[in-house]
């Protein structure tokens, strides 16, 4: 299981676009430094981490299928 590393979060924020929303930069974080594609393998990553999860909640997000969900509007969106 991957633990997220919030100090290169932290340095990979700096650079984002999204600088309004924390968890889109998360979830472009973990694609990006740790090659993470698979949501089912995102999902795990955000339930194993106490900030990850609360941001999860805090969006309704309570199953892999609801991030699921998510990932595809914002695909499409782009």
């Amino acid at each position: 299981m991957i633990e997220i590393n919030w100090e290169e979060f932290k340095t990979f924020k700096q650079y984002s676009h999204k600088k309004n929303d924390n968890f889109e930069i998360l979830l472009d974080f973990l694609q990006s430094y740790y090659n993470m594609t698979n949501p089912i393998e995102i999902y795990e990553t955000l339930i194993n981490d106490e900030i990850a999860l609360m941001m999860l909640k805090k969006r309704g997000m309570h199953c892999v299928t609801d991030l699921e969900e998510h990932l595809f509007k914002c695909f499409n969106e782009n």
